[in-house]
């Protein structure tokens, strides 16, 4: 037979629930800045993603959708060119001025940007609110 153990009460603090940042943009009101960075840097995995959404082997997709960058050590997502900036992803949907693959975008462009602030969109919001001008463009 089996010695029953006591149970020895352990004191646990709960902490609250960290709350997410507020973020201070809205990729809506952008041109899409950020889709236009001359060097956007993909993973195996991104290209992976890329390749099932389009119902291609990863070969095809990288050869289709992915250059290498100068030193020939990554992978960077191709471009065409851009109605307002020089050019921008081949993903990029230039009259809605957004991204086609949403869904199955890098994981690069699913962190964009990393904080709770776009330096793009404040400067954007900057030169809308001094041009009067909602739809103004600036161009850095």
């Amino acid at each position: 037979m089996m010695k029953k153990q006591k149970l020895s009460s352990i004191a646990v603090r709960v902490l609250p629930q960290s709350k997410q940042p507020r973020v201070k943009y809205s990729c809506d009101k952008c041109p899409g800045y950020c889709c236009t960075y001359s060097d956007i840097e993909i993973t195996q995995r991104d290209i992976a993603r890329l390749a099932k959404h389009f119902g291609l082997d990863h070969a095809r997709a990288e050869e289709r959708f992915t250059k290498p960058d100068a030193k020939g050590k990554a992978r960077l997502l191709r471009h065409r060119h851009d109605t307002i900036f020089d050019s921008a992803c081949m993903f990029f949907d230039q009259e809605k001025r957004r991204c086609t693959v949403y869904e199955a975008r890098p994981s690069v462009c699913h962190k964009y940007p990393d904080s709770t602030r776009c330096g793009y969109y404040d400067f954007l919001m900057f030169e809308r609110e001094q041009q009067g001008d909602e739809k103004y463009v600036a161009l850095t």
